[in-house]
C-alpha cells in the first residue's frame, strides 16, 4: 500500500475558516498546535472536532515544548506530564489521533538512565488516559539535537515496550546525522508498521543538530515521497515549515504527479 495523507501544522487554530480552508485545499490531515501552551478550551475543542469530523479533516496535536519526563527536577516531571494531559484532553474532545512531544534531554544520565525514566512516566500517562477513557495515543517524537533524547531507535523501542505510537520527523533525523539520512535504513526500520505520523520541513542545522525549520525544497519532497512509494507506506505527513499550508500544496501536487 502507497497511501499518503497531507496537511499542515497549526493554521486551522479555532477558526472554522482556518479548517474550511485547510478542507478546500484538499488535505484530510492538519496538527494543531499548543507548542507554547496549551491555550484552547474544551468548548472550542468540541466545536472544532465536529467541524474537522464533517469536513474529514484527521487532526493530531503537537504539545507544548517545555516538557522533560527525565528532568532531574521532580516539579518538572509533574508539570510536563499535566502539559500532556491537557494536550491529552483536548485532542479527544478534538477526535485527534495522537499527541505528538518532545519526551526530553539527557542531560548527566546515560541514555538508557534517561530511557527507562521516561519509558516509566509514558506508562503512568497511558494509566491516567485510560482512566478517563481518552479516545487518543502518546506520540513521542523523533527530536533534531544530540542532547535530547528521541532518536529512531529510541523511539521504536518505546513503541514497543509501551504501546505508543510514534512520530518521525525527517527533518529532525537530518539534523541529528548532520544532514546525512540514509533513508534506506530508516525505511528499513520502518516499514513494517501500519501507519507513521510525520512531519517534514526545510531545516537549519550545525554540529549541535537542529537550529531552525525552513521552507521545504522540492527536492526534498520528491526525495520523501519516493523512498514513501518505494517502501509502501501508509503515512500522514504534517508540513512545519513557515508556510505550512503553501509547502503542503507543493508536497501535493508532486503526490498527485507521482500516483
Amino acid at each position: 500500500m502507497f497511501n499518503i495523507n497531507l496537511g499542515p501544522a497549526g493554521t486551522g487554530g479555532t477558526s472554522e475558516d482556518g479548517f474550511k480552508l485547510i478542507s478546500a485545499a484538499g488535505f484530510n490531515a492538519a496538527e494543531v498546535e499548543f507548542t507554547y501552551g496549551v491555550w484552547m478550551r474544551i468548548d472550542d475543542a468540541k466545536k472544532i472536532g465536529e467541524l474537522a469530523k464533517k469536513l474529514k479533516i484527521s487532526l493530531s496535536i503537537h504539545a507544548p515544548y517545555f516538557i522533560n519526563l527525565a528532568s532531574e527536577e521532580k516539579h518538572k516531571v509533574i508539570a510536563s506530564k499535566k502539559r500532556i494531559l491537557d494536550s491529552c484532553e483536548r485532542g479527544n474532545h478534538l477526535n485527534a489521533t495522537v499527541v505528538v512531544f518532545h519526551s526530553g534531554f539527557y542531560g548527566k544520565k546515560s541514555k538508557e538512565e534517561t530511557y527507562q525514566l521516561i519509558k516509566e512516566e509514558i506508562l503512568d500517562l497511558q494509566k491516567t488516559i485510560k482512566a478517563k477513557k481518552w479516545d487518543i495515543d502518546l506520540a513521542p517524537e523523533t527530536t533534531g539535537k544530540a542532547s535530547q533524547f528521541g532518536d529512531l531507535d529510541e523511539n521504536l523501542r518505546l513503541m514497543k515496550e509501551t504501546g505508543c505510537k510514534i512520530c518521525i520527523d525527517f527533518s529532525h533525523l537530518k539534523a541529528r546525522c548532520n544532514g546525512k539520512i540514509d533513508y534506506d535504513e530508516v525505511f528499513g526500520k520502518i516499514k513494517h508498521l501500519k501507519h507513521i505520523h510525520c512531519h517534514f520541513s526545510g531545516i537549519e542545522f550545525t554540529e549541535k543538530g537542529e537550529r531552525k525549520h525552513l521552507l521545504t525544497e522540492e527536492k526534498d519532497i520528491k526525495e520523501l515521497l519516493s523512498y514513501m512509494k518505494k517502501y509502501h507506506m501508509d503515512a500522514t505527513i504534517i508540513n512545519e515549515s513557515p508556510d505550512p499550508l503553501g509547502d503542503s500544496i507543493k508536497a501535493k501536487k508532486i503526490l498527485e504527479k507521482m500516483k
